[in-house]
């Protein structure tokens, strides 16, 4: 393995262990727990699939007319993350996005999508994202994290974007949530079938091939330049704990009484 990438994850480590273990995980034991934990996760979803966007207008031509855009390889690279991750297969074989592939499950499991859906209004609209969430007062919590990775999107270097993607926002599902998930799928088959797909949809495309796949396109965004992998390093933690601080208050949210606050 590439050094840089090798002293870069040795870097991370400590954060991402952190994350991994995050207790809650281990708190998912009942199905309102599961959808609680839903109607927050699904705005990382949704804002991961704008930050894999701002990689590929960066990295690849969106606009006409069509002109060459830099290293043949890493477009090659990033539109194949995109291809599989807005039109992969649901567990019917039809296309979907992750993100659709989400709201499906949600829906399924009796979630609550009419906040998520209400941003996706307020952005079709011309709303900006700031003044979406805030005219939906989402909690403070979703509201810094989605900032965050907004931010990232807008001020910072293709090579940080990139970073933040493969290894601030890359598969951070532990073993035991997904074997909670499947010990609730057996008394919830109709309501966790689609939800228990997409996590192990997740696991094989993104966690596997993805992560690969973007892991190589840093590699060559990076190179051997010190500072460029120094920045990547200290994004990607910014970025892990930004998902910590997030997961703290779902945490909490959880263990109250409040439906969505």
């Amino acid at each position: 393995m590439n050094k840089f990438i090798e002293t870069l994850k040795s870097s991370i480590a400590p954060v991402r262990e952190e994350l991994v273990a995050h207790p809650l995980y281990a708190q998912m034991q009942t199905l309102d727990q599961l959808q609680k934990f839903t109607q927050w996760h699904v705005f990382a979803v949704w804002d991961f699939m704008s930050l894999l966007k701002s990689l590929q207008k960066n990295l690849t031509c969106t606009d006409t007319p069509w002109l060459p855009v830099g290293n043949a390889n890493t477009r090659y690279l990033i539109n194949e993350i995109v291809l599989g991750e807005e039109s992969d297969i649901d567990e019917q074989g039809n296309r979907i996005s992750h993100f659709e592939l989400y709201l499906k499950a949600m829906q399924q499991m009796g979630a609550d999508t009419t906040i998520i859906e209400g941003l996706i209004f307020y952005l079709q609209q011309g709303v900006d994202i700031t003044g979406a969430m805030e005219k939906l007062k989402l909690p403070v919590a979703i509201q810094n994290f989605v900032n965050h990775t907004f931010h990232i999107i807008r001020n910072e270097p293709i090579h940080v974007q990139a970073a933040v993607f493969t290894f601030g926002r890359e598969d951070l599902i532990p073993d035991m949530f997904i074997g909670i998930v499947k010990e609730l799928s057996l008394a919830h088959s109709e309501a966790l079938n689609v939800f228990k797909y997409y996590l192990e949809r997740h696991i094989e495309v993104d966690g596997d091939h993805h992560s690969h796949l973007a892991i190589e396109m840093l590699t060559t965004l990076c190179g051997t330049d010190y500072d460029k992998w120094e920045a990547a390093t200290k994004a990607s933690i910014e970025a892990l704990t930004k998902r910590n601080e997030l997961w703290n208050a779902v945490l909490e949210n959880i263990n109250s009484e409040k439906v969505f606050e």
